[in-house]
């Protein structure tokens, strides 16, 4: 449906980085205002009220890790409801050797499922509004690694 992707690199070695972020709890806790009512390295679920113009009220969210080869790479599913719609958004992070000891991280990330009331926002507010959610992510994690 909508697919994003990038690198983004760190100064802290590969296996520090990847161990962080590939748990679904440390990266429950980069998300800005975020309400975590659980988190654990499998999953994490919580509240957020999103600044976006479309949404109102509190947005439930749940990550999973779906697949993790420790060092390397993870993957999650994050399922986020709001009252009348959904969504499903599958993502995967590789960790590299970066630069002087540091790490790159790579990612993908594409929206997979949108129901309810979310169906008939139009892509592009959609995308607009999920590029300024992964910045404010990238931005938490990397005060979090900081």
């Amino acid at each position: 449906m909508i697919r994003f992707e990038g690198t983004r690199s760190f100064a802290l070695p590969p296996a520090e980085v990847a161990a962080k972020l590939s748990d679904a709890g440390f990266l429950a806790g980069c998300v800005p205002d975020a309400e975590i009512t659980d988190a654990t390295p499998d999953r994490a679920v919580g509240k957020v009220r999103p600044k976006l113009s479309f949404l109102t009220g509190a947005l439930s969210l749940e990550a999973t890790v779906t697949a993790r080869a420790p060092g390397k790479s993870v993957s999650f599913q994050l399922v986020s409801k709001v009252i009348g719609g959904s969504s499903t958004v599958t993502t995967a992070l590789e960790f590299r050797a970066g630069a002087s000891g540091g790490t790159d991280v790579v990612w993908a990330g594409e929206l997979v499922a949108v129901t309810g009331l979310l169906k008939v926002v139009p892509k592009g507010l959609l995308e607009g509004a999920a590029k300024k959610v992964i910045e404010d992510i990238w931005a938490g994690v990397a005060a979090k690694l900081a």
